[in-house]
């Protein structure tokens, strides 16, 4: 690869990881060519974009970006390549649906939401992230349960104390 090529790259990859919400690096190597297709065809699958890059121009990338990603240069060693996704859990969920039949791949880190998370043994916390839309409903299904409480406690009130009258006004 030119210099220009090379630099082409470099400001291509910084503005993919300054748009970037959820950004996870993986070891995808001593995957068999047919195994790699797969694995693409999952990530098409489920809307995300997998690349493979020299580590020495995504950490360059990651120099030039808008966001601090110095924790994960660390990590920056053998094979890396980047999954690119909106929905923050869905990497997560492929790259363990995919273990179960191959032994990779590695979650190496990843950014997510602005939080960093450095090794393979942070896959479930990345998979029990929630996503917005989920928390939000559910702060509206707690705000909405105390409502709902005091709303059916008054309904099956008002039964009783019709039944109670009744009963009053049938003794007298």
């Amino acid at each position: 690869m030119k210099k220009e090529e090379k630099d082409q790259f470099i400001k291509t990859l910084t503005e993919q990881l300054n748009e970037a919400n959820t950004l996870y690096l993986a070891d995808i190597s001593a995957l068999n060519a047919d195994a790699t297709s797969q694995l693409r065809r999952l990530c098409f699958k489920r809307d995300i974009q997998l690349q493979v890059v020299k580590n020495s121009l995504l950490q360059k990338a990651m120099e030039r970006s808008d966001k601090d990603f110095a924790p994960l240069y660390g990590i920056l060693k053998d094979n890396t390549s980047l999954m690119f996704c909106q929905n923050v859990t869905e990497p997560a969920k492929v790259i363990k649906e995919f273990r179960r039949k191959h032994a990779k791949p590695l979650l190496k880190g990843a950014y997510v939401m602005e939080m960093l998370f450095i090794g393979d043994h942070e896959l479930d916390a990345l998979i029990a992230i929630k996503s917005k839309e989920e928390l939000l409903g559910e702060l509206i299904a707690l705000l909405q349960s105390p409502a709902q409480n005091v709303i059916s406690g008054l309904q099956s009130g008002g039964g009783k104390l019709a039944g109670i009258l009744k009963t009053l006004s049938e003794k007298n």
